[in-house]
């Protein structure tokens, strides 16, 4: 029990314990709610390493969008907490780990099954949609399952919030085999349309285990999505390919909006909308306060980083 204690930490109300899981700029850990008892996730980054890599900026727009988009099927951000070197990140302990592991593990999903995490998927990007929220990056290793097995969306990270006046993205991102045509050919693209395409590759991956859109090499495989050049295996039903036909539709113009997906005949079946809470007020006081102390010190690192190149310069001319 000794060394058990040892592990532990305090963060604010929080008593920080094992690492479970490990990225390039954070590792997440354990902890649990000493006020409630709850288990959260702590997202522990090194404020020294975003600055050093530029990251301010993402990371800080990431954080202000899971607190933004608050729904049952997405991650939740409960707050942000800072020391003086670290910015620690509370979220929701989700249990059930990733779909993509479900899908290796079972080699593809009933179309029952696949329907329900779809309908989840769905009902939490039309949420992000509605508050100007788009994720980019959708795949089955970004959605994770709870204990219950209720899909949450995650990684808000590649996410754009619309800036003001401008209608189309330009940001080539997210993986290859999910990401939709226009947003490949480098022109300005309809956020919502290309999230929409995303999500219709994760519902053939589900009900067929193997991806749509697949080749080692990278322009053919580009060539194939550009086209749209998929077949649907002979177990999906009509209804299925129908609907998966209408979103992998290399053309955003006419491809199904979400409205069009929530009226579709096979996504009604057996479909429950999911109970929203009240419209809380997002508050972004504590994400303003962490991060207006990291640009402070990005700025002072960048006026004394200005010095030394001032200092450089002269003792050459000097010489």
């Amino acid at each position: 029990m000794a060394s058990m204690k040892m592990m532990t930490r305090k963060v604010g109300k929080y008593e920080v314990g094992r690492t479970i899981g490990e990225g390039t700029f954070a590792k997440v850990k354990f902890a649990q709610n000493m006020e409630t008892g709850e288990s959260v996730a702590v997202k522990v980054m090194v404020k020294s390493s975003i600055l050093k890599h530029k990251m301010v900026d993402q990371i800080k727009r990431e954080i202000s969008i899971m607190k933004i988009v608050r729904h049952p099927n997405i991650v939740r951000l409960h707050e942000v907490l800072a020391s003086q070197t670290k910015i620690y990140i509370v979220l929701e302990f989700v249990t059930g780990g990733e779909l993509f592991d479900r899908i290796v593990h079972k080699g593809r999903l009933s179309e029952n099954e696949s329907r329900c995490y779809f309908q989840q998927l769905i009902d939490a990007v039309a949420h992000c949609h509605s508050k100007g929220v788009y994720h980019r990056d959708l795949k089955p290793e970004n959605l994770l399952l709870d204990s219950h097995g209720n899909l949450k969306v995650s990684d808000f990270g590649l996410s754009a919030l619309p800036q003001q006046g401008v209608e189309l993205l330009h940001t080539t991102c997210g993986t290859p085999n999910y990401v939709a045509p226009e947003v490949l050919c480098h022109r300005g693209y309809d956020g919502a349309a290309a999230d929409v395409w995303s999500c219709g590759v994760i519902l053939y991956v589900l009900m067929a285990g193997y991806l749509p859109f697949d080749d080692i090499d990278l322009p053919t495989l580009y060539q194939k999505i550009n086209v749209a050049e998929f077949s649907c295996p002979i177990w999906f039903s009509p209804g299925a390919k129908s609907l998966i036909h209408k979103i992998l539709d290399p053309n955003p113009e006419i491809r199904i909006k979400i409205e069009g997906i929530k009226n579709d005949p096979w996504f009604r079946q057996n479909y429950v909308a999911v109970k929203q809470g009240e419209n809380e007020d997002v508050n972004l006081d504590d994400v303003r306060a962490v991060f207006d102390d990291i640009e402070d010190a990005l700025s002072i690192l960048e006026w004394k980083h200005g010095m030394m190149e001032e200092m450089r310069a002269l003792s050459k001319n000097g010489t």
